[in-house]
């Protein structure tokens, strides 16, 4: 700011000495008079009013809760980096992810709003300039020969030429400027870190799609293998009936089990489609173009380091983006705030004006004019008062959403992990329950064949053995979609260290002018 301060002043010492004459002394004067008037406003703009911005305190406990007793195991690193993804081992869901960036919709229209966040940072240090304009007219007229008026000499038509440049400046006492900036920048950081949420969301939302899809591949694998097996039931039913060892009842109920386990077979086709549709969008591709081949769901949720509660609040950009916003907030008190102060401004006016074109640029026709104006509201009848009580009151509501979102991330944190927890436990038991329904099957077809028992028994422990066979799978479901919701929660491999400093957004608006 104070260059341009130096290049008023010189500008008009420019100016004056070309008024040679009686006067000469007195403008000279007046001149030093500016000059030093400028170089008070440079000294005084250093004041910045309304509150520095303090990043509050946030609760965060010394470690998980559940954690105790449980902890996945830690893999060298000890932390989630980049691809998070790449932990579940799977090159179609590698490839998949990575198509997120580049054709992701969603993703894009936060990018949008990031750059014109950006783009405002730009329009808000605009005020630390002198506004400079220029123009030129031409006109004819012709006074009134029946309204007096003693500052008209001429009564009749005549020509006016005019070129002329103006320069005004408020100078930035009170730090309004500075705080507009701040809240700027905030603003755009707080974009830059939606952007990388809504890159979480995406990503975290395909991951899990694909491992539910995957999921029903492994639910539709295990009942084609069932159909097949229930058809050699039906078949050795059949085959007993015609020797007279089993009954029409027994072969009615071999078909009946046999055509309920094909239609919940067809059933699932619905929901693999339904989500192999959802996978298309993620990524950008109509879900007419987009298909994924079967392949079951053999995989174990991967290790995922959890690290310190305190950690979090680096590491989700939701956190990151509310906490950018509450900086914004505050800027904006002192913006508020400076109207309560005087507005200081310099400018400055240099032309040539003539009635006639042959000697509108000839010296004696130039003309100028320069000085400072304060200006001060000195009745508004509460206006400023009520957007400094609204600036507090925002402010006051962005700490409060602040803390709102970091208590919500610690319990999508501790309900992940309990989630990971008990479902590792229940997978335990239900893969006993699962061999235990195998071996009943196995007995009772057994204890049938020799005619022990009626082909209802046989019936009902292979109903329970698929249900326990497909319950299985959707506990291993389950645990995978947990890990994803996990990673989600603590922030995948994004840190608040990422976020654009406020030179790389002043760079970037430069870049892309």
């Amino acid at each position: 700011m104070k260059t341009f301060l130096v290049a008023g002043v010189a500008l008009r010492r420019a100016m004056v000495p070309t008024m040679r004459g009686p006067e000469y002394g007195m403008r000279r004067t007046e001149a030093s008079g500016l000059a030093s008037f400028a170089l008070l406003c440079a000294l005084i703009s250093g004041c910045t009013v309304g509150p520095d911005y303090v990043r509050p305190e946030a609760e965060a406990p010394a470690r998980y809760k559940e954690l105790n007793g449980w902890k996945t195991a830690q893999p060298q690193d000890g932390a989630i980096r980049g691809n998070w993804w790449e932990l579940y081992n799977d090159t179609q869901l590698n490839e998949l992810a990575s198509q997120i960036e580049i054709s992701n919709q969603s993703l894009a229209a936060a990018q949008a709003q990031f750059r014109q966040a950006r783009a405002m940072v730009q329009a808000a240090r605009a005020g630390y300039f002198p506004t400079v304009t220029a123009g030129i007219a031409a006109s004819r007229y012709k006074n009134s020969q029946t309204t007096p008026n003693t500052s008209q000499s001429f009564v009749g038509t005549a020509n006016n030429f005019l070129a002329a440049g103006d320069v005004s400046w408020e100078i930035d006492v009170w730090g309004r400027v500075r705080r507009n900036v701040e809240a700027s920048q905030a603003t755009a950081q707080a974009s830059a870190a939606e952007v990388a949420s809504v890159r979480l969301s995406m990503q975290a939302e395909l991951a899990m799609d694909y491992l539910q899809l995957r999921g029903l591949d492994a639910q539709s694998k295990l009942l084609q293998e069932t159909i097949v097996a229930y058809q050699q039931a039906l078949d050795l039913t059949t085959l007993l009936f015609k020797g007279g060892a089993a009954s029409e009842a027994d072969v009615v109920q071999a078909q009946a089990q046999l055509k309920t386990t094909q239609a919940q077979a067809i059933d699932i086709g619905v929901q693999r489609a339904q989500l192999e549709h959802a996978v298309a969008v993620l990524i950008g591709k109509p879900p007419a173009n987009f298909a994924i081949p079967p392949s079951p769901l053999a995989a174990l949720p991967p290790p995922v380091p959890a690290g310190v509660p305190s950690q979090l609040l680096e590491r989700r950009p939701d956190i990151g983006a509310a906490e950018r916003m509450m900086a914004a907030a505050n800027a904006q008190i002192g913006v508020a705030e400076a109207a309560y102060y005087p507005t200081i401004s310099l400018s400055a006016i240099a032309g040539f004006s003539s009635q006639s074109a042959s000697n509108w640029f000839a010296w004696p026709s130039r003309f100028f004019a320069v000085g400072p104006a304060v200006g001060e509201a000195l009745f508004d009848g509460g206006l400023r008062g009520a957007l400094t009580a609204s600036a507090r009151a925002a402010y006051d509501g962005t700490a409060a959403s602040y803390r709102q979102t970091v208590l919500t991330a610690f319990q999508e944190v501790e309900d992940n992990l309990a989630a990971l927890r008990i479902l590792e436990q229940e997978a335990t038991v239900q893969n006993d329950a699962v061999s235990a329904a195998q071996r009943s099957v196995a007995l009772t077809t057994d204890q049938y064949k020799v005619g022990i028992v009626s082909y209802l028994n046989v019936v009902t422990a292979q109903a329970f053995a698929l249900s326990d066979q497909r319950t299985a799978v959707d506990i291993a479901t389950r645990r995978m979609t947990s890990s994803v919701l996990l990673v989600k929660a603590l922030g995948g491999g994004w840190r608040a260290s990422e976020l654009p400093s406020n030179a790389d957004l002043i760079s970037a608006t430069s870049t892309h002018k």
